[in-house]
């Protein structure tokens, strides 16, 4: 028996190392490798990173690249970074006021509209969005090319998921503060925000980050609905260095490194509560 025992561990440990080695191998050639690719492309000279190879640069020329990038065409790319900052914060801003406020009504009124919105949201997450009719709807309300409009879009796309995440969060924190709060003359508005959304915490950082890395890197969405050079965002600074006959490599991948940069350090000071408003979220249903 104890032979048997000493038999099943040692396979067992080698299976543990076995999975170490697969693992850490994965995210060497997921991640690591396509960023060394970028990284290295983006250093050189326009001649040499034709070869697209992963070659190391004869000369390291990252810096001035980047230079040439944010200084290109009148510095249009500190526009367009203004542009994907305002349409991120005031997007992430009103998803999760409005998904989080949503999210409460849906959980703690059980009725026939609740019923309804659980549907709808559902049925949100299905259905893909319509472009041409939506650009119908933006246009009769004057908010098509503007970035109140794009706003409008990203927290309506964005919506339906939110609010899931939101309601399974809120299922976690007892009804009874509820009760509590409006025994103690606490209702409506201030319940909500003096009492509930302060305990949101961890789940609206969750949103918060999830949505932000989403509609920074949108490229799609501001194509149809925010087409115009002074509206252009960061994703779109790309075709500046890519066209039918000829790609500017070393530009292009220095950009893609600019652009990279903001959702990076946004999740390295933020990736554990990312976890730990997932996992809090999905205790309860």
């Amino acid at each position: 028996m104890a032979k048997n025992k000493d038999i099943l561990k040692s396979k067992t440990k080698y299976r543990s190392i076995w999975a170490d080695i697969i693992g850490v191998t994965a995210t060497f050639v997921i991640f690591i490798l396509p960023f060394y690719f970028v990284v290295v492309n983006a250093a050189k000279s326009t001649e040499d990173s034709f070869r697209l190879n992963m070659a190391w640069p004869k000369h390291w020329m990252l810096w001035h690249n980047m230079k040439k990038v944010v200084s290109d065409y009148h510095w249009h790319i500190l526009k367009s970074t203004y542009n994907s900052f305002i349409i991120t914060i005031f997007s992430v801003a009103a998803l999760v006021i409005i998904s989080g406020m949503t999210g409460f009504v849906i959980h703690r009124k059980r009725n026939r509209v609740s019923s309804v919105a659980n549907v709808l949201v559902l049925t949100a997450l299905v259905i893909p969005p319509a472009i041409v009719p939506t650009i119908w709807v933006l246009q009769k309300i004057h908010l098509y090319k503007t970035l109140i409009g794009m706003i409008a879009i990203e927290v309506a796309y964005g919506l339906a998921f939110a609010i899931l995440i939101f309601r399974n969060f809120i299922a976690t924190i007892p009804k009874e503060i509820d009760e509590a709060a409006i025994v103690d003359g606490c209702t409506g508005w201030n319940l909500y925000f003096r009492i509930i959304f302060p305990l949101l915490k961890p789940v609206t950082i969750t949103i918060g980050i999830i949505a932000t890395a989403g509609i920074f890197n949108d490229f799609t969405n501001p194509l149809y609905y925010l087409p115009g050079e002074d509206n252009a965002t960061l994703q779109q600074t790309l075709f500046s260095y890519v066209s039918r006959y000829s790609t500017q490599y070393n530009y292009l991948f220095s950009d893609i490194l600019y652009i990279t940069a903001f959702p990076l350090l946004a999740f390295i000071f933020f990736n554990k509560r990312i976890v730990a408003g997932m996992t809090a979220g999905s205790i309860k249903g």
